[in-house]
């Protein structure tokens, strides 16, 4: 065998949204996997390697969904770039795999007459076959393949049938690539374009008959959780669940967690001797690293919960009932799915924002993102809610805790739907752009690629208490701890030290929101990430001398209900995340939005918590 037959190849997965595209990148690749960003632009990059059973090894490009390459948002234009090998720093695909929903081809066979014009090898994967036999839908895969003049090759990714024959196919085909033609497409204009319609409609009719037991299953769902009412209340009771789940089901393991740095704390403490670096080490690491990993159950709760929602097909169904909400509000329908993956982290959800094909409208759905409550809130919420909130059952089975829980994501959505309405009001007026989305059918979510996706959130929240708690936490510990106290000093030592000095210096700017010095500093490394401000404070708290209680019980005794809910105030709306800045920038292009977005957000933080101090002072909590 030669060494050309044995060369590398790389390998394009193309197809509409919900096609089951990333199902079938995982199912190919599985563990082998890498993700990145093209090289100029915030667009992620997927690529996996497969070796083919005659030791090839295949470079797999999962490419965001499109339903042409004509290209109308940021997402399709990276889809389309790569695969006319127009991306900076990247090669053409030597094959390009269209990946395509077995039971709706109507949509996909445009793009596969498209594809077919780029002169590469295609080969045709169509997905969810198992389904569309269910269904009895009847598809010539020999005429069809003939008329597309690409092999078709059936496949079940979220069970890995037909993987085999695909990767045979792929391999076969890299042998082809050196003899294909010249790319012959260019932007079609409208007559072109319907001539392709025209053209597909014909396929469709030529090879693919109705189906002989349509999936009614489907329609009777929808008619429940796609109603007005119903399918909203539907919506509102699951988001309900999955916040009290956060609280209820991670709690065990929480205090697991808690106590195992707890008593690696004490450990070390009792080995070391005193000084310096026992200090550094148990007040500053432990202490600091360890109040932000402690929730890292809640974070997969969550994670999971929204990972099922979308392997569901139930995601674009809640989309499609928040699009009146939503347009109400002057965001486009689109916007759902960014501010929705917004509750995860705000970076992944402006990014999404490239699906929105109008700037005006995109614009406005990155200004608000932010405002949604992502998974970095959660260990300020849960610290401050378990401090000044207490544990109590109320209407005989809901948990208070996880009531106001609850009340602080809806109290980020409002934010958001308002800050939209007051934008599109008074500075972008006018109609947002009608909302098209395909409803993919329902099936169960692959529990093997919600646990690989669960591993990777996982990884990366532990990798952020890595590269950036940790360094910050040395950074808190050293201010916290130096200069020592004078002579005759009689304060506690931190009130001495540059952390010490810093907060009271900037508390009186904040007195009137009831933060103590304390809190001042928590958030100045809050800055670098929401989440930082927890470990901030526990180290902080540790170096000022409250040894063997926890974060959770110090705070009850020191801090009134009002600074605790003033507190929470402030971070439903505060820019405490530079990273999520920064993105701002590189999606915009300019200093000017993430500025606009960073003064606006700051003033609703201070006015909020403002009115909730001042409002339980009134009322003698504060």
């Amino acid at each position: 065998m030669t060494d050309a037959v044995l060369s590398p190849a790389r390998v394009a997965l193309v197809g509409n949204p919900n096609s089951g595209k990333t199902a079938l990148f995982n199912a190919l690749t599985g563990s082998r996997q890498k993700v990145a960003n093209y090289a100029g632009v915030t667009v992620e990059r997927k690529e996996g390697v497969v070796v083919t059973p005659q030791g090839r090894s295949l470079f797999v490009l999962d490419l965001p969904g499109t339903y042409s390459l004509r290209a109308r948002s940021p997402d399709e234009a990276v889809t389309r770039d790569a695969v006319l090998g127009q991306l900076a720093g990247e090669t053409p695909p030597d094959v390009i795999v269209c990946v395509a929903d077995a039971t709706n081809l109507r949509l996909v066979l445009r793009l596969i007459l498209e594809l077919r014009q780029v002169g590469r090898p295609l080969v045709l994967a169509l997905n969810m076959y198992d389904i569309a036999q269910r269904q009895g839908l009847r598809i010539d895969l020999e005429g069809l393949s003939r008329e597309l003049g690409a092999p078709i090759v059936t496949t079940v990714a979220t069970r890995k049938r037909g993987i085999d024959d695909l990767v045979a196919q792929i391999d076969a085909a890299t042998l082809t690539a050196a003899q294909t033609g010249d790319n012959h497409w260019s932007t079609p204009d409208a007559g072109q374009i319907r001539d392709a319609h025209r053209e597909a409609q014909r396929i469709m009719k030529a090879y693919v008959r109705p189906p002989e037991h349509p999936d009614t299953l489907t329609g009777k769902i929808d008619s429940l959780l796609l109603h007005p009412v119903a399918g909203l209340a539907i919506l509102l009771a699951l988001l309900f669940v999955m916040f009290q789940a956060v609280f209820t089901w991670a709690t065990p393991i929480m205090d697991l967690i808690d106590g195992s740095f707890t008593a690696l704390g004490g450990l070390v403490a009792h080995w070391m001797p005193d000084g310096m670096l026992r200090s550094l080490i148990v007040d500053g690491v432990i202490a600091g690293v360890g109040s932000v990993l402690v929730f890292l159950p809640q974070i997969l709760i969550l994670f999971l919960f929204i990972i099922m929602l979308e392997d569901s097909g139930y995601m674009a169904r809640a989309a499609f009932l928040m699009d009146r909400i939503m347009g109400g509000a002057g965001l486009h329908g689109r916007a759902f799915i960014p501010l929705l993956s917004s509750f995860a982290c705000a970076i992944p959800g402006i990014m999404s924002t490239r699906v929105i094909d109008s700037r005006r409208d995109r614009l406005t759905t990155i200004l608000v993102a932010p405002l949604m409550t992502c998974s970095a809130r959660i260990p300020v919420y849960t610290l401050i809610i378990g401090a000044v909130i207490p544990h109590r059952t109320v209407f005989g089975f809901a948990s208070l805790q996880g009531l106001v829980m609850f009340g602080l994501y809806a109290a980020g959505i409002l934010s958001a739907l308002g800050a939209s309405f007051v934008m599109r009001r008074f500075f972008w007026r006018g109609m947002s752009e009608p909302f098209m989305m395909e409803l993919p059918t329902y099936k169960a979510p692959d529990p093997a690629n919600v646990a690989r996706q669960l591993i990777q959130r996982g990884q990366i929240f532990i990798s952020r208490a890595g590269r950036i708690i940790l360094p910050l936490m040395v950074v808190v510990w050293f201010l916290s701890t130096f200069p020592g106290p004078p002579a005759g000093a009689t304060l506690p030592a931190i009130d001495y030290s540059l952390a010490g000095m810093i907060g009271h210096v900037l508390q009186p700017l904040l007195a009137p929101i009831g933060f103590n010095w304390q809190m001042t500093i928590a958030l100045v490394p809050g800055m670098a990430a929401r989440e930082v401000a927890v470990a901030a404070l526990g180290t902080v708290y540790a170096v000022g001398g409250a040894d063997g209680a926890s974060l959770s019980s110090i705070l009850a005794h020191q801090w009134s209900l009002g600074s605790g809910l003033a507190f929470l105030a402030w971070y439903i709306f505060a820019p405490q995340c530079v990273a999520t800045l920064g993105v701002v920038k590189r999606e915009t292009n300019s200093w000017k939005w993430p500025t606009i977005m960073f003064l606006y957000m700051i003033t609703l933080a201070y006015l909020a918590a403002l009115i909730v101090y001042q409002t339980a002072a009134a009322l003698g909590a504060g």
